[in-house]
């Protein structure tokens, strides 16, 4: 990374350790922007759903957006910058998928705290979006995806046919710490080919 992005330090953390986190990126700034992109994806039937599976996702999925996003917006508010940020939620957030209770619940929950960030910054000028992408070819995407009568199942749904790369979801996600997305907030882009539609 650091060759490629000379400016950019790499921090190596445990989302879950709140303290650890609060002063390595407590340290780390000022920042401008922020994109809280770490997940986990524990796919368990709901009978099956284990305390171990709920409390992680909810950890990395949820609280791990809320604890560093208020770290960081406080020094935005205190360095009186106007910024922006982006969760990464899903579609799994819209529509209910088998084996995916404690994920889809997660990311609902997301949405919801997106909007009240956007609802409670913005008088701070600091704009708060979601990008909700369909199933992406990442390295999580491919181990959960990788059964091609599963992913068939999915993509026949999707009207673009096919999954999303890593590149889509990127360049949603410039455009919405851009200033070209200046009057929004709130929202939540959606990168799913379509399935919604369907």
């Amino acid at each position: 990374l650091s060759p490629q992005c000379p400016g950019i330090e790499p921090l190596c953390l445990d989302l879950a350790d709140w303290e650890a986190v609060e002063a390595a990126v407590g340290a780390a700034g000022p920042f401008e922007l922020l994109v809280n992109n770490a997940a986990v994806a524990e796919l368990q039937p709901f009978l099956q759903v284990t305390r171990s599976a709920l409390q992680r996702s909810f950890d990395v999925n949820f609280g791990a957006v809320l604890h560093v996003s208020q770290i960081v917006a406080q020094q935005m508010i205190a360095q009186g910058v106007q910024g922006a940020i982006v969760n990464v939620s899903s579609q799994a957030s819209k529509r209910a998928l088998r084996d995916h209770a404690v994920y889809c619940s997660t990311k609902s929950a997301l949405d919801m705290l997106s909007k009240v960030m956007a609802m409670e910054l913005g008088p701070h000028k600091i704009r708060v979006n979601t990008v909700n992408p369909t199933v992406v070819m990442t390295d999580m995407g491919r181990i959960n995806w990788s059964d091609p009568q599963k992913s068939a199942a999915m993509i026949n749904r999707i009207p673009l046919g096919k999954f999303a790369e890593v590149e889509d979801v990127v360049n949603s996600i410039l455009f919405l710490l851009s200033d070209k997305s200046a009057m929004t907030t709130g929202s939540s882009l959606m990168i799913d080919g379509g399935f919604l539609v369907s």
